[in-house]
């Protein structure tokens, strides 16, 4: 398998979630004719509500209104391109507080109600999450993982509403909050799940609830069982929240009594999610199908509030768009005089020089994919779900009707593929089954079908046809993992497997004048040996192969001799002034027996090969990087078959298509596109003569194409249902699980899909995705992106360092930095000859004095990577000042990171007397197998090891990572100086355990599991994430955006499904009790050193001794 994803996102600010309530049917929304707005009477879609003692504030259209609290019309406060999000009102109404994308990034600001000026706080480059105001209505309560080493987790904050430096509150790790009415405690959830799209949801990151006291630092936890306790309200002794401890697992407000101890659910709806509570003046005010309710604290009733819209609709309508960056795929006409893209939907065709461009589809509301261009030039195919379902489709090349050839219904198909005489189509579908459409008899037969292949395989899968159009060569995933060559004849309709599959046989291509069949075949095994130990890999490894198609046809690489007598006896010439007969009139005959043995290797070095097309005398292919390799540069590759030599037509490339005439072809250059002649004697240019004697406009070797007439008017509405029945369609097609684990899939579209209309942006578009497939109850069902408006990006300058204020001027109270080797990220403050220490004054940035007014980060926007000049003194004020310059961080993560982890690895090593080492890794992905490699490296001969993957972020299945940590001592060697060593040379054998918690996931439930099941050591702390259903890629959404539909999930080796939606188990558990953290301390983190000393106590490593050396003198 390759390419498998394993992978937890961190929480992303402003992502849109809602819930619905009632679905509505009325798909289509009045506007005024005279000022031509939309007027919405009873609006959906209203947003993270607040309520006051007399408004409601709400998001709609990506803005923030205000309306009487018993509902009415509503007025919009704000209209700045970028998102808003939880608009909060201070306690004494007259401003509100929100989370606004203003600049690229998510921050805080504040607007008065009545309207004016808004107000940017904070400036911090990481996003600010708006939680409430403080009770006494200075400042703000917020989250934000501004400080956090690892990005997976967000810590608490209060900032003045007027600006400043902001406070962290003492709690360890913080989502959402709730101040008591004195200010002294607060009941606050570690991590939310708010903005997840995983219902009914139970493992080890299920949300918890806890008291802590903000003198005292002791803490309580009032969340119970295995369900999740978000969105903590306190009024007076009691505190509500959000929680779906109830029958119908569907978010519900419940009630915690802070004197009894007791719950009760307070709520009971069980259509649709209660989401977004916030609490006003005695009174909860929620969304609920899409609506607003208020939930009557004393009486306990509730009631809906109806709120009338009146927008400009500007997010709705029409629009024309430039799709010409939007193109994800392409087809070349026979001539090469135009070339055919798929942009956002729709097919274009673009001329090479001269002419108009076309679209030829002009569907909005209608998806478009994989144009092919026919052989006699008078038809483009492609597939449509104009039906509801993708067919194979097809349309004049001019544009005019449209044709639906196959009606095979649910399952996403991919490429068509034209036979030479364009009267058959071959394609493969979601399912890994081939099909082959005949256009005369109106059929589609069942080819063959795949074992193998995922998204990726499947959108390159390729046939290619002999050119008499009676054979196609394909290649098919065999029980060994290993692809083999197999040949379909469309007379008799039967496959022939030609290759054995011993080795990965893939990419076939048919010489156009029926000599040879090409290939590319893994069989050169040469390995790269690790510079850390005895590794070994395989890259490069890939050949290209050419077989004659019959025993007859002499070999491409025969001994050659130069005989005048030789000459014409291999091949008849034509007749002078008369064309050669095109190959592809001529019969093609293929010697099925000793196929194989008749292959030989191509006198080409062995690399990374993709897209063998072939034309007569060439073999094009592309040539790729080697899988790791930080070149990105691929190039285009024609091998002569007469010469036997390559050369390299174009750098940059990625990827080309042959035209079906063999004499030009289409290359992408990384999103630039060319039109390029195949001459005889390579590139010929557009004013040479090709191989079969075509003529075309002289002194042009290539033409460029000029895309930026590929526009298109785009129905947002219109798209919008295409894009939410193409995601619905892509969970139902892919998820791993095709009984959709229980769920009435199309009830679930039914119930959602009513509400569609009621969207008013993009955004809404994706919260109703996440809503559809979080029905699913599983990982990684994600969804992101789209065409949504957003902010231009303004970067900050960082110094990797804390600030506090002290006497009137910030000062630098504490600079990151690292271990004395870890040379990769230094903060600039700690370079050499500056002389800036903890306690320096900050007075001035560019000369332009520090305002307290004001956090640190908003005098460095705009200077991330930049030299700037730094006013800073040792004590404050001007008296003494100097200036010093450093360049600006474009971020302080990597440096905070590897702070944390000396800082913890220097704590196991003085703690255990030098005896245990410590290793943090991040994720499963490259930059966590990086840092498992990195820091084991250098501890592997500690007597014990403690690995940490808490937080860990996942990415790959981890079985090598378990693999470098459980290599067994096979044997010693003895040498006359120095030191002996083992076999293998790197690898650590005493004993280890592992450090879990419920914020590592994915592959960092794997990680777990397979160290355990390994024997490798014990598990300490808690439950982990419980998502382990990974992905190997789906389509993209007609806009660009992506939903995510797991394909494959874990079961073990007794047959039973495992991990999934609980996560595995530690074997010691260690909660981290938020006091003990508070002051310092890691729980999880001191009891594994001491069951790492108590290990080596009870078993204290034993290395034998060398032994007497033998005596082997005669005797």
């Amino acid at each position: 398998m390759r390419n498998l994803f394993l992978i937890v996102p961190a929480a992303l600010f402003g992502v849109l979630v809602l819930s619905f309530n009632q679905p509505r049917t009325d798909l289509a929304q009045p506007v005024n004719a005279a000022t031509d707005d939309v007027s919405v009477s009873d609006a959906r879609m209203l947003r993270y509500p607040d309520v006051s003692a007399t408004q409601i504030t709400f998001v709609y259209a990506g803005d923030i209104w205000v309306v009487p609290k018993n509902g009415g019309e509503a007025h919009r406060l704000s209209t700045a391109a970028g998102e808003e999000y939880k608009p909060r009102f201070s306690p004494d109404g007259k401003r509100i507080a929100f989370s606004g994308n203003y600049d690229g990034n998510t921050d805080l600001y504040v607007v008065p109600t009545e309207g004016g000026v808004v107000r940017r706080v904070t400036h911090h480059p990481a996003g600010d999450a708006m939680i409430d105001w403080t009770p006494d209505g200075k400042s703000l309560l917020y989250s934000t993982g501004a400080t956090s080493p690892t990005g997976r987790y967000s810590e608490l904050y209060t900032v003045s509403a007027e600006g400043g430096l902001p406070v962290k509150l003492p709690v360890p790790w913080g989502d959402n909050g709730s101040l008591s009415p004195d200010g002294k405690r607060i009941a606050y959830t570690p991590w939310s799940r708010d903005f997840r799209t995983w219902k009914r949801y139970r493992g080890g990151m299920a949300s918890r609830m806890w008291i802590f006291d903000l003198k005292t630092f002791a803490a309580t936890e009032i969340s119970q069982g295995p369900s999740n306790f978000s969105d903590p309200m306190w009024v007076g002794d009691r505190v509500y929240f959000l929680g779906d401890a109830c029958e119908s697992c569907r978010n519900n407000i419940f009630v915690y009594d802070t004197r009894s101890g007791e719950t009760r659910q307070v709520t009971s709806f069980n259509d649709f999610d209660v989401r977004f509570p916030s609490l006003g003046d005695g009174e909860i005010i929620f969304e609920h199908g899409g609506g607003l309710k208020i939930l009557d604290l004393k009486t306990e009733k509730v009631r809906q509030v109806k709120v009338s819209v009146l927008t400009d609709g500007a997010t709705m309508r029409p629009k024309v768009e430039d799709v010409s960056r939007n193109v994800r795929n392409s087809g070349i006409s026979p001539n090469g005089k135009r070339a055919a893209f798929e942009a956002r939907g729709d097919i274009f065709t673009v001329p090479a020089e001269h002419g108009v461009t076309r679209n030829i589809t002009l569907s909005s509301g209608v998806a478009e994919r994989y144009p092919a261009w026919s052989p006699d030039g008078k038809t483009i195919a492609y597939m449509s779900d104009r039906s509801g379902e993708y067919e194979l489709t097809t349309r004049p090349a001019e544009g005019g009707e449209e044709t639906k050839l196959t009606s095979l219904g649910a399952g996403y198909k991919y490429t068509p593929q034209w036979s030479p005489d364009s009267r058959k189509i071959a394609f493969i579908d979601k399912a890994m089954r081939m099909w082959l459409h005949d256009l005369d008899t109106g059929k589609t037969t069942a080819v063959d079908k795949g074992l193998w292949m995922y998204h990726g395989d499947l959108e390159g899968f390729r046939v290619s046809w002999s050119s008499d159009s009676r054979w196609f060569a394909y290649s098919r995933g065999q029980d060994n993992q290993n692809g083999a060559i197999y040949l379909y004849d469309t007379k008799d309709n039967t496959s022939h497997q030609v290759t054995a599959g011993y080795y990965n046989d893939s990419d076939p291509a048919f010489d156009p004048e029926g000599k040879y069949l090409y290939f590319k075949s893994g069989r050169d095994f040469n390995p790269i040996y690790s510079d850390l130990d005895e590794t070994w890999i395989y890259t490069n490894s890939t050949q290209l192969f050419a077989v004659p198609l019959r025993a007859d046809v002499k070999s491409p690489l025969a001994t050659r001799n130069d005989d005048e007598s030789d000459a014409g006896k291999d091949e008849k010439k034509p007749e002078e002034g008369k064309k050669p007969e095109p190959a592809k009139n001529k019969p093609v005959e293929i010697e099925l027996k000793d196929f194989e043995r008749r292959a030989v290797e191509l006198p080409i070095q062995p690399g990374r090969y993709s897209q063998l097309q072939a034309v007569a005398g060439k073999l094009l292919y592309m040539r790729r990087p080697r899988n790791g390799s930080a070149d990105r540069n691929s190039q285009l590759v024609s091998y002569d078959i007469e010469d036997r030599e390559e050369k390299t037509l174009e750098e940059n490339a990625s990827s080309f298509e042959v035209a079906a005439g063999g004499r030009k072809m289409l290359v992408n250059s990384r999103g630039s596109w060319t039109i390029r002649n195949i001459g005889g004697g390579g590139f010929g240019g557009f004013g040479g003569r090709s191989r079969g004697g075509d003529e075309s406009s002289p002194g042009k070797d290539k033409l460029g194409l000029d895309l930026s007439d590929m526009q298109m008017t785009v129905d947002p509405r219109a798209e919008w249902r295409q894009i939410f029945d193409d995601a619905w369609r892509i969970e139902r097609d892919y998820f791993y699980d095709p009984g959709m684990h229980g769920n009435n899939w199309e009830g679930v579209h039914k119930q959602y899909g009513a509400l569609l209309n009621q969207c008013a942006t993009r955004w809404d578009v994706n919260f109703l995705l996440g809503e559809m497939i979080g029905e699913i109850n599983s990982s990684h069902t994600y969804r992101w992106g789209g065409d949504s408006e957003s902010s231009k990006s303004l970067n900050v300058g960082m110094l990797g360092c804390d600030y506090d204020l002290a006497n009137g001027h910030y000062r630098i109270a504490k600079i990151y930095d690292g271990a004395p080797w870890d040379s990769e990220v230094r903060s600039p403050l700690n370079e050499s000859g500056l002389n800036i220490k903890e306690g320096t004054y900050l007075l001035a940035v560019n000369g332009i004095a520090l305002d307290t007014g004001e956090d640190p980060w908003a005098a460095f926007q705009g200077l991330a990577g930049k030299a700037i000049a730094l006013t800073v003194n040792d004590k404050p004020g001007d008296d003494g000042a100097r200036t010093v310059y450093v360049t600006a961080m474009r971020s302080e993560s990597r440096l905070r990171y590897l702070s944390a982890i000396e800082q913890t690895r220097a704590l196991v090593d003085k703690a255990s007397d030098g005896k245990v080492g410590y290793v943090y890794v991040p994720n499963t992905g490259r930059g966590g197998q990086n840092e498992l490699v990195r820091q084991l490296r250098a501890q592997f001969k500690k007597q014990a090891m403690i690995i940490d993957e808490r937080w860990n972020g996942g990415g790959q299945l981890p079985d090598r990572f378990v693999e470098l940590l459980n290599r067994p001592i096979l044997s010693y060697w003895g040498v006359r100086d120095g030191r002996d060593w083992q076999t293998p040379m790197f690898a650590h054998h005493g004993p280890k355990c592992m450090l879990i918690n419920g914020r590592a996931g994915s592959g960092g439930d794997a990680f777990p599991y397979f160290f355990k099941k390994e024997g490798c050591g014990k598990l300490i702390g808690t439950r982990t994430w419980g998502g382990l259903i990974g992905y190997t890629g789906v389509p993209a959404l007609v806009d660009g955006g992506t939903v995510i539909a797991p394909t494959f999930g874990i079961y073990n080796t007794e047959g039973e499904w495992i991990i999934e939606g609980y996560g595995v188990d530690p074997d010691i558990e260690v909660v981290a009790h938020p006091t003990s953290v508070a002051k310092g301390g890691d729980p999880e983190l001191e009891r594994a050193i001491a069951e790492m000393q108590a290990e080596l106590k009870a078993n204290p490593p034993k290395i034998p001794p060398k032994p007497e050396y033998p005596d082997k003198s005669a005797k």
